[in-house]
């Protein structure tokens, strides 16, 4: 079933994924090589969201969920080899059951077609995977999703609570997390700045950018490979 004609936030996701993964790529410079610069991290915290939100659009027009599931579930295996040795190389075996965000948007993505379909065994599956598991952003992925999905034609309430998911951010900084934003003694969780996609996701743009499907799966692989090279390059 189609509902793009009832999607009243924002379809013009190639876009959204360009700026999606320029803040990843940001976002692991900084963790890897600048981690006194918690300004790389900040920007990163757009990312996740959006790929939520690009993808709870892709269930929705997808024709073919087993293919889209298998696409990244396929680049999820063939990254994990990666992503270790890009934030782990000198523990790969200790870190190796610590998976990358692809695991957790094929997880995610899993959940809410089960959500969609009405297939209550595989949701549940997918809340367990996620909660008891090590998979990066772990929930937060599902739960941004089924935002997305069930407010899809009331942009108002799922904007507010999009805002809801991250505002406690204001509550969980810390003098001694180096991430967090502090002005004098009082500190803001770095997840704040997810708040900054609320205007790219609810406000509906039209850049007629088309970027090859494939190039956003096979970014992310080669990205974590350039950041281990880099490493072992300049022993960091």
């Amino acid at each position: 079933m189609m509902f793009g004609d009832r999607l009243k936030t924002n379809l013009d996701t190639d876009f959204l994924k360009i700026i999606a993964v320029i803040s990843m790529f940001i976002d692991h410079i900084g963790a890897v090589f600048f981690p006194q610069y918690p300004v790389f991290r900040w920007i990163g915290r757009l990312a996740f969201p959006l790929f939520c939100y690009c993808m709870t659009v892709g269930v929705l027009y997808t024709h073919d969920i087993k293919n889209y599931l298998a696409r990244i579930g396929l680049f999820a295996i063939i990254s994990q080899p990666f992503y270790v040795l890009a934030f782990n190389y000198n523990d790969f075996l200790g870190n190796i059951f610590n998976f990358n965000i692809f695991f957790t948007l094929f997880i995610s993505l899993l959940g809410i077609w089960s959500f969609k379909e009405r297939k209550i065994i595989f949701f549940i599956i997918s809340i367990i995977l996620l909660l008891f598991f090590n998979f990066d952003y772990g929930i937060t992925g599902l739960v941004l999703m089924i935002v997305f999905y069930v407010f899809r034609n009331k942009p108002f309430i799922g904007m507010i609570l999009y805002i809801l998911c991250y505002i406690s951010a204001i509550f969980t900084g810390s003098l001694d997390n180096p991430l967090s934003l502090c002005i004098g003694d009082f500190c803001i969780g770095f997840e704040i700045f997810a708040i900054l996609c609320v205007p790219l996701i609810y406000i509906k743009m039209n850049t007629d950018i088309k970027i090859p499907k494939m190039f956003f799966y096979v970014f992310y692989p080669a990205h974590l490979l350039f950041i281990f090279v880099i490493r072992i390059i300049f022993r960091i």
